[in-house]
């Protein structure tokens, strides 16, 4: 009944009498193609489907479907906020446009545990011993491109697809303590008040991407959703910067290298860039279908 209400009935008439007319070929009759309204809404699974009125037409339909999506959403998640536009394909499958990204900025003691992120865990094991302060920037833009898929015609999703990734992250490490660092299987000292900057971008354009996810519905124009998964971003590109005092604790390395600084920064740069680096997709977000 919820599809019927949708139908424009009225204006698939009007368009019907106004717009096919009968042509006679050798005594036969042919319709012209007519307007037909096929907007179908399922309350079941969220999707609405062929969202205009379209001509019986394979080009002019397409392009209908093009120019008229199916929904629009906002999203805020671990790729930064944005938003995306849906076109319903059929009752299981949308085609799915959108953008995450901004700018973001803090700092966080890494002395305490107050934080919801453990950010040692997150920079790596070599920083668990790290005593002081971490500052970053994250300047992120990531378009994408996707398809969200309801295997069991429910609320349930699968997502996929590529995003074209233009991500820069900086972060800058200061210890109020003397820090040990070990990379590598080498054991480094940096002294108190030394820091260490690192900025690190992807070296691939396109990351594949994998989620799944919830789509209740809170009334028949509008839902949410959210959805949890990981985008394989490859490898990075990265540079790192070490101001300060280091040693290196080994004495049979220490003796076989005469920079111990510039040994420091060359083995943290080449951990970096040859990380592959799976990020986590985390987003909630709000729905509108037309």
């Amino acid at each position: 009944m919820k599809a019927l209400k949708l139908a424009v009935i009225p204006a698939a008439l009007l368009a019907t009498s106004a717009f096919a007319e009968d042509v006679v070929v050798d005594q036969q009759v042919i319709a012209e193609p007519v307007a037909v309204s096929t907007t179908t809404y399922n309350p079941d699974n969220g999707i609405v489907k062929n969202t205009t009125t379209q001509l019986v037409d394979g080009t002019k339909t397409l392009f209908n479907k093009a120019i008229h999506p199916a929904a629009i959403s906002a999203e805020v998640g671990t790729l930064g906020y944005g938003g995306n536009i849906a076109w319903g394909v059929n009752d299981k499958t949308e085609l799915v446009a959108g953008w995450n990204g901004g700018k973001i900025d803090g700092d966080v003691d890494l002395d305490t545990n107050d934080s919801y992120i453990n950010w040692k865990k997150v920079l790596g094991d070599e920083y668990q011993d790290f005593k002081g302060t971490l500052d970053y920037k994250a300047d992120l833009n990531n378009p994408y491109l996707g398809v969200n898929m309801r295997p069991w015609s429910n609320g349930f999703t699968v997502g996929t697809g590529v995003i074209f990734q233009d991500n820069e992250i900086s972060a800058k490490l200061k210890n109020d303590k003397s820090t040990n660092f070990t990379v590598n299987g080498v054991k480094y000292t940096v002294d108190t008040n030394s820091k260490v900057d690192v900025s690190v971008k992807p070296r691939n354009d396109i990351a594949p991407y994998l989620t799944i996810g919830y789509r209740p519905n809170i009334s028949e124009r509008w839902g949410l959703f959210g959805e949890v998964g990981a985008a394989y971003m490859g490898k990075s590109e990265a540079t790192v910067n070490v101001d300060g005092s280091v040693s290196i604790q080994d004495p049979t390395v220490n003796a076989q290298v005469n920079d111990a600084k510039q040994k420091l920064k060359d083995d943290l740069t080449h951990k970096l860039q040859n990380k592959n680096v799976i990020y986590p997709i985390a987003k909630v977000g709000l729905t509108f279908r037309f």
